[in-house]
């Protein structure tokens, strides 16, 4: 049986790999599928993909490009899930803002540098017409839980995040959500290391085959939407929304959605050149 690593972040989005593990289906194919959790995020999969630590990642579609363009010897291989990512701006409850204006020059906090949050930090100034030399700041805090204690102790300002994961936060008035701002693309995508790739491509097609047969049916199984609020402590009615929202994908992103991505990226200097689809993408 061969073993095949995978990563991604412990968020609903990836509740269809735990179930489709958790049923067997890979090893019924002869595949030891291994799944790591990133709580760190996007740029914690760049990294483990770059070393090997693992062979394919279910990564945010924008921190892969950059990666990629800037080296990351990897490929899209499929859009996981289609709709735009809705990030959540936070503060910390008792903070003093109360708008997304009151944040121009304040310290954003972000997983890592590359990361969702760091991107993302850069699309809003963007869009809010900030300067993004003098009105952006940077406190790396790893992970959500960084975030909690960085906000709470005044070591950073505001907070991005995916706002269904972190409205139990905003419930618990821990963190206090003034705007949001959804991703202009697909959000998740799932990429292989070039080199895995190359010799077990059959490999990655049957588990894309597998997890796909699950998406495609993902909001029929029946109570998933209970089965989502208990494991990922969430209110039934915020599951809901969010399923209501949420749209996975069997395909692979087309070259205009390519190029949009990395206009935008190149628009906030996020990234210095371009790299051709083929250079990004592998159909299989």
């Amino acid at each position: 049986m061969k073993t095949i690593k995978i990563g991604g972040v412990p968020e609903h989005f990836n509740l269809a790999w735990y179930l489709t593990l958790k049923n067997g289906e890979y090893k019924a194919e002869d595949i030891n599928l291994r799944w790591e959790d990133y709580h760190g995020g996007t740029g914690q999969m760049t990294k483990a993909l770059r070393n090997g630590d693992i062979d394919m990642a279910v990564i945010l579609t924008e921190g892969i490009i950059k990666d990629i363009i800037e080296g990351n010897p990897s490929k899209i291989v499929q859009t996981f899930v289609q709709s735009p990512l809705l990030w959540g701006i936070h503060v910390s409850h008792d903070s003093e803002f109360k708008s997304i204006a009151d944040l121009k020059g304040k310290r954003a906090a972000i997983s890592r540098f590359g990361s969702g949050s760091h991107l993302m930090a850069y699309i809003n100034a963007e869009n809010n017409h900030w300067d993004l030399e003098k009105d952006l700041k940077f406190e790396v805090i790893q992970d959500l839980d960084g975030a909690v204690k960085a906000l709470t102790n005044g070591d950073a300002d505001y907070f991005m995040w995916e706002r269904f994961m972190t409205k139990p936060l905003v419930d618990n008035k821990v963190f206090r959500c003034i705007g949001e701002l959804p991703t202009p693309w697909p959000c998740f995508v799932v990429a292989v290391r070039d080199e895995f790739l190359t010799t077990n491509e059959s490999d990655v097609k049957t588990i894309l085959d597998i997890i796909n047969n699950t998406t495609i049916e993902f909001k029929d199984i029946p109570s998933i939407d209970k089965t989502i609020a208990n494991r990922y402590g969430q209110k039934l009615e915020d599951v809901r929304e969010w399923l209501s929202l949420t749209e996975w994908s069997q395909d692979v992103l087309d070259e205009s959605t390519i190029q949009k991505i990395q206009d935008e990226l190149l628009e906030v200097n996020i990234i210095k050149k371009r790299k051709s689809y083929n250079q990004i993408v592998k159909k299989i």
